[in-house]
């Protein structure tokens, strides 16, 4: 495992981007899957992945079996998909749990609010207790969890400080969207797939240096000159937008956020949460994207988009939801062969981590600091 870091923390102008094996290298992916991906709060799944009260959702995060689960209260939790039994895993599929989440193994049942409920013939044939078992003590292992802009955030290792303490900067910038979203079924979710090490694709949607070329479409309506950088360092980095224009179907308009100021009328921003999640919000709807990684060199990104208004979600809009989400697939499907030829390039012996542009990427420059610094201080 080589991984020379001393280069990405220098100034942007003197800086070098992450070494290759940041992108191709087992050893090093292993570890930043505990140091990035473990150690903070990672986006896992959406909340509308689990809709309704009794909804159970099973997720692997690299090896670490994750259960999703909306209770009766309408409560959103994340357990460890383990038994505390023989560790079996609980659930394999989505489903509804009418009553309580059973093991398949020897049928030990738990609430919905990961309470041990029932332990049958723990104490021999008939007896369903057993002096020396507290089951008050063998309720599921909670993961920590919080939910932000429809996003299921985790912290596996239980070590990052509360979300809301560790992303503070960014929930204050953006108050004014801290309101109910909408979604529903039609237009308004899809997934990509990406032959490609997940940060390559945070490090290209963080920056608009490359809209011209890659998105020659976006960049008619929202042009290179009409963007600003963002860079929070340590937790954040994207993109903002002086120029964002509505659709309009006839005249007719997604409904808006309540009470936003008058910025909102024609901004729009764009920001990677570090790790792995990528957002976007605008006067009238936001959207939400989940990187997941399945390898070092492939990546699934999930897309929702929520709307401001229940109106915006009814039949009335179809036509609009339909556009909106075409525009915005097509514009994210554009950067895939971007990233992909990013990770090919990796295998160049000689590319040394690249030089960034002190003008124009400096949110990259941000996001390899960040990453440098979460690498450097597991060791």
């Amino acid at each position: 495992m080589c991984s020379d870091l001393s280069k990405v923390n220098l100034p942007i102008s003197k800086a070098n981007g992450l070494p290759n094996s940041h992108y191709i290298d087992d050893q090093v992916f292993q570890k930043e899957k505990e140091c990035l991906l473990y150690n903070n709060w990672a986006g896992v799944a959406f909340e509308y992945d689990v809709k309704n009260p009794g909804d159970a959702l099973p997720l692997d995060l690299l090896g670490f079996p994750l259960l999703v689960v909306r209770d009766h209260n309408n409560q959103i939790c994340v357990y460890q998909n383990v038994c505390r039994h023989r560790g079996m895993i609980l659930i394999e599929e989505k489903k509804n749990i009418r009553g309580t989440i059973r093991c398949p193994y020897h049928s030990w049942s738990y609430n919905l609010d990961g309470s041990l409920r029932a332990t049958p013939h723990v104490g021999g044939p008939g007896h369903n207790h057993h002096k020396d078992l507290n089951k008050k003590h063998l309720g599921l292992v909670k993961i920590q969890s919080y939910i932000f802009l429809g996003v299921i955030f985790v912290n596996i290792s239980n070590s990052a400080e509360p979300f809301e303490k560790a992303n503070r900067s960014l929930m204050l910038r953006w108050a004014e969207f801290n309101k109910p979203l909408f979604h529903c079924e039609n237009y308004s979710s899809f997934q990509l797939e990406l032959k490609c090490n997940w940060k390559l694709a945070v490090e290209n949607y963080c920056e608009s240096y490359h809209l011209p070329w890659v998105h020659p479409e976006l960049n008619v309506v929202s042009r290179l000159e009409d963007h600003y950088n963002i860079e929070n360092r340590n937790q954040f980095s994207g993109q903002g937008s002086y120029r964002y224009t509505q659709i309009s179907d006839n005249g007719r308009l997604f409904i808006d956020f309540d009470n936003l100021s008058k910025a909102w009328e024609t901004g729009a921003e764009y920001i990677a949460l570090y790790p792995n999640v990528l957002l976007g919000v605008h006067r009238d709807h936001i959207f939400s994207v989940v990187l997941q990684p399945v390898s070092k060199d492939f990546t699934l990104e999930r897309v929702n988009i929520f709307y401001a208004s229940s109106e915006s979600i009814s039949k009335d809009y179809d036509k609009l939801r339909k556009e909106n989400f075409s525009f915005w697939k097509s514009v994210l499907s554009e950067d895939i062969f971007v990233v992909e030829g990013m990770q090919k390039g990796r295998y160049g012996n000689f590319f040394d981590g690249g030089r960034f542009s002190p003008a124009m990427d400096g949110p990259t420059h941000n996001f390899h600091g960040w990453v440098a610094n979460q690498f450097l201080g597991s060791n």
